[in-house]
């Protein structure tokens, strides 16, 4: 398997699991009846865990443009050292996100942000550059 490949799977598997942190919170504030019901005046949520529910939303929308982007690449045969690098930053990246926007780290959160659009646009140059 081509590594950015193996690093689409990886992105993919931190965007699978990011949930769970999220609903156990909910399941601790809520209680379990209200967390699988639909509450119609649910108790507000742990504050990082609103947090990261939010970066959980990013990390699906981003995905969806690089998972794209990787895809068309390999379909393409495209595999460069810039987009070996670009899967691997993408991956850190989002982490970064992830744990900067959970624990409110704005600056921490913006340029891990940066880096996963950074990371996008390596991929689209080298695509289009074919």
């Amino acid at each position: 398997m081509k590594p950015e490949l193996m690093w689409l799977v990886w992105v993919t598997i931190l965007t699978g699991l990011i949930w769970f942190p999220y609903i156990l919170d909910r399941t601790m504030a809520w209680g379990l009846p209200d967390t699988v019901g639909y509450p119609a005046a649910p108790k507000p949520q742990s504050p990082w865990a609103q947090r990261m529910k939010a970066a959980h939303s990013n990390a699906i929308e981003n995905l969806v443009v690089f998972a794209t982007l990787v895809l068309a690449a390999n379909a393409m045969g495209v595999s460069t050292g810039a987009t070996v690098f670009a899967a691997s930053l993408y991956f850190w990246a989002r982490l970064v996100h992830l744990a900067a926007y959970t624990m409110a780290l704005p600056w921490v959160r913006t340029l891990g942000f940066a880096a996963g659009f950074v990371a996008q646009a390596i991929f689209a140059w080298e695509i289009v550059a074919r």
